[in-house]
């Protein structure tokens, strides 16, 4: 196959060139004898043979196509008027595929009208410059009228053009849509019809009466052989207009016209026919083409329909009646297709559903206004009662849509839909439980709250007794008694802080701390803060160090909570890290007021874990499996108390790497 393409392709050249001798001769030699000017010469086969050459061929053919000119030429025309319009033939042929082609090689495209305005271009550029050589070829050589050579060569080269061009390009590749017989009517007709036209000496406007025909052939059959019947009605017009019959052969006669006026009708009806013929070739190409990507978009989009079982399709035309219905539409709603097909889609939907989306959506109770209201870009996804055909209504996550036309009217509708009513069902469920967890949390926290309360004034006591043991103020102690005493005021003590946590975190989830501010040096509340959880205290071999600036730190707050911050902070920095270790609090002054950072080589908590450190009650897994005692609220109290100040709380901290707390306060935080 590709051997013989080849073989055709190189074949295509000397064909072209024999015929273009042929009918250059013809022309030529059908041209009057007392005329100026050489008939319809093939400047659209010599066009034709660089388009269906290579580019690099291009220079080498317009020399061919000058010999072959001046050699057709020479045979009727003086020897200067034959070199004027050979000359004119080389610059407008290389004009023409210069055009048509880009100067590339390849055949050339007219398909769209893009390529048909690119086609007119060109073809109508080359009878310019035909006219133009004529008319510098008469006046040079003063031979003829100037302006009527000027007008007999532009329209015969423009007719030539328009016909023989469009046989070098690639055309639409649509099929035909006649059957077999309207193909042979057809041909049928330009053969018994061309010749009775053209032999006939009447006026020209009965040759017109072949044009309806060509249009019909060019509609109904394919490019190539549209082609071919509007070139056999030429060739006919041709044949029987140079043997000096028909209406254009008579009209110089009968009106007393130069004889060279016959070639510029007969160009004229060439250049008619192919103005007619090509562009609904090529409008009947799109068309074929645009309704081929049509069915496959279609056929492409039914299938997804189809195939979207889980989603209810309804399509409907502009008055509300249903022409698509999908497999998800029946399985969801309970109807076949056959069921609903013509009806209005307002069946789906009872006036109660409509009458509450009305009033959700705050508009007029109407079926109309509430789908014009869901049809707004906002409305996507909003969910919608349905009525199956067993009368059960199920809500729909519901995007109703409209569909236009390129003119913008309304030509339709389609709603894409799927059941969310369990999901619905569901997410009511989560929200009557979390509205009742909410309840259960509050009586939580005021039980809480009122059994603290109740405790520490009975532990208050319980703790002065115990003081009042230790001095022996009901009498000295034996040692063991004395042991006894103290572990069990270290106890209430733990029973107080713990009560006093319980305390504060009431009040902040209830009306916040209330703090009291006053102004002053945020390095005595760091000092007394460390002294009060200082380890040695303990017996702990915990290596603590305090750095704190030359200079004063002045802050605005509340003394005694920012206290309790360096208390919990440092606190949790010593009992999590083992004896051995050091713990560093350092304070300084920063850009955004003052920074305290509170820095151990303890056990550290884990990376996942740390999203979890400001929740109440929340211990990391180390502090467990270690045994370490505490209540997991000292961080969720230090948070609230910070952020009160307008300040910010951040963690740092690594699995056996120790932990960084590091607090920033305004310089004057206002509360």
């Amino acid at each position: 196959m590709a051997d013989w393409r080849e073989h055709a392709r190189r074949g295509r050249v000397p064909a072209l060139l024999v015929l273009m001798v042929v009918t250059g001769l013809s022309a030529v030699s059908a041209a009057p004898d007392e005329g100026r000017v050489i008939g319809i010469w093939p400047v659209g086969l010599a066009a034709g043979l660089l388009l269906w050459s290579p580019r690099r061929r291009a220079p080498w053919l317009l020399g061919v196509v000058g010999v072959v000119a001046l050699a057709t030429i020479s045979t009727g025309r003086p020897p200067g008027i034959a070199v004027g319009y050979s000359l004119t033939i080389v610059v407008e042929t290389a004009v023409v595929w210069w055009l048509l082609s880009g100067g590339r090689s390849g055949t050339w495209v007219l398909r769209t009208d893009a390529d048909l305005r690119r086609w007119l271009a060109g073809c109508l550029t080359g009878g310019l410059v035909a006219a133009a050589g004529g008319a510098l070829t008469s006046l040079a050589t003063d031979f003829g009228d100037p302006g009527f050579v000027a007008l007999a060569l532009g329209t015969a080269h423009v007719g030539s053009l328009l016909t023989l061009t469009p046989l070098w390009a690639e055309l639409p590749r649509h099929t035909s849509i006649a059957r077999t017989g309207e193909h042979v009517l057809q041909w049928v007709l330009i053969v018994a019809a061309a010749p009775a036209v053209f032999a006939l000496s009447g006026t020209p406007p009965l040759t017109f009466l072949l044009v309806p025909l060509l249009a019909w052939s060019a509609l109904r059959i394919g490019a190539w052989e549209s082609l071919a019947q509007m070139v056999a009605v030429l060739a006919f017009a041709i044949a029987l207009t140079t043997a000096g019959l028909g209406p254009f052969a008579a009209v110089p006669d009968a009106y007393d016209l130069p004889r060279d006026l016959r070639g510029v009708l007969l160009a004229a009806y060439a250049a008619t026919c192919a103005l007619i013929v090509v562009p609904l070739l090529l409008r009947v190409g799109e068309s074929v083409e645009v309704a081929r990507t049509a069915r496959a978009e279609r056929d492409r989009l039914d299938r997804v329909v189809a195939g979207a079982s889980g989603v209810a399709i309804i399509g409907a035309d502009a008055r509300g009646r249903i022409t698509l219905f999908n497999p998800g539409a029946e399985r969801m709603l309970g109807y076949t297709s056959a069921e609903v097909l013509g009806r209005e889609t307002r069946m789906f939907h009872s006036e109660a559903a409509v009458r509450a989306k009305a009033a959700e959506l705050g508009v007029r109770p109407e079926f109309v206004v509430v789908a014009a209201r869901l049809m707004e870009p906002d409305m996507a996804g909003v969910d919608m009662l349905f009525t199956r055909k067993d009368g059960v209504e199920r809500t729909h996550s519901m995007t109703l849509s409209r569909l236009r036309d390129e003119r913008g009217e309304t030509i339709g509708f389609v709603s894409t839909s799927e059941d969310v009513t369990d999901r619905v069902a569901a997410n009511e469920a989560l929200r009557d439980a979390l509205a009742r967890m909410r309840e259960v949390d509050e009586v939580k926290d005021a039980f809480v709250s009122s059994v603290s309360h109740e405790l520490r004034t009975p532990l208050t006591s319980i703790h002065g007794y115990l003081e009042l043991l230790a001095e022996g103020d009901f009498g000295e102690l034996t040692g063991p008694q004395a042991g006894a005493v103290q572990r069990i005021a270290s106890n209430s003590q733990r029973l107080l802080s713990l009560i006093d946590d319980l305390l504060t975190l009431s009040r902040i989830q209830q009306e916040g701390l209330n703090l009291a501010p006053t102004t002053f040096d945020l390095r005595e509340v760091v000092r007394e803060g460390c002294a009060v959880v200082d380890p040695r205290q303990l017996g702990r071999a915990l290596d603590l160090q305090v750095v704190l600036p030359e200079v004063a730190i002045a802050v605005e707050g509340d003394r005694e909570m920012l206290e309790r911050v360096v208390i919990n902070l440092v606190g949790n920095a010593c009992k999590f890290t083992p004896d051995g270790g050091r713990v560093e609090v350092a304070l300084e002054p920063v850009a955004e007021g003052a920074r305290l950072r509170v820095t151990d080589t303890g056990i550290g908590i884990p990376v996942a874990e740390q999203q979890h450190l400001f929740t109440r009650f929340f211990r990391s897994s180390l502090a467990q499996q270690q045994a370490i005692p505490g209540t997991g609220l000292g961080l969720s109290i230090t948070q609230a108390v910070v952020r009160q100040h307008h300040g910010d709380l951040r963690v740092v901290s690594a699995p056996g790497e120790g932990t960084t707390v590091l607090v920033v306060l305004p310089a004057r935080s206002l509360v």
